[in-house]
């Protein structure tokens, strides 16, 4: 298979998978709102081993606030956020134990302002740094530590992804 194949087709699946957590998330009430835990979050663990999964978190975020409800701004700067945690994660991948902060902070940060003033959530902004911060290290820094420790193993095992 060519590489561009195998990038494209990585990162679709990467997306679906994303949608599909989320929307799991979504169904017990976890995707949105001020305590987040996406459990699509662990997917960040993938661009340790693959430059596809940047685009295909960021498309798959995108699709996943479309069909959860989220407003424009929210698509498009939760999307940002997802983006900019996925390139820092994929850049930092020969530092595993490091490499899934980025998406940690990069949504701490830029989801709280979105939750106060374009939801207008009740709260202060510092609330909902802490409650999206403790989400996101549950799901990407806990579950998605699980996850690479998992293909790791696997990648080491069959030397590929």
């Amino acid at each position: 298979m060519k590489k561009s194949t195998q990038h494209l087709t990585q990162g679709a699946v990467i997306a679906a998978l994303y949608v599909i957590l989320t929307l799991l998330s979504n169904a017990f009430g976890l995707s949105s709102g001020v305590i987040q835990l996406r459990i699509s979050e662990a997917l960040y663990a993938l661009a340790i081993f693959t430059p596809s999964a940047v685009l295909g978190l960021f498309v798959g975020c995108i699709l996943s606030n479309i069909f959860v409800g989220g407003i424009l701004i929210d698509v498009i700067f939760g999307s940002i956020a997802t983006l900019i945690g996925a390139f820092f994660t994929y850049r930092l991948r020969k530092y595993p134990i490091f490499s899934l902060i980025p998406p940690i902070l990069s949504n701490a940060v830029i989801i709280p302002p979105i939750l106060k003033f374009a939801y207008g959530f009740e709260g202060s902004i510092w609330y909902f740094v802490l409650t999206v911060g403790i989400g996101e290290l549950l799901s990407c820094g806990v579950l998605g530590y699980l996850l690479y420790k998992a293909v790791s193993k696997q990648h080491i095992k069959n030397g590929t992804f």
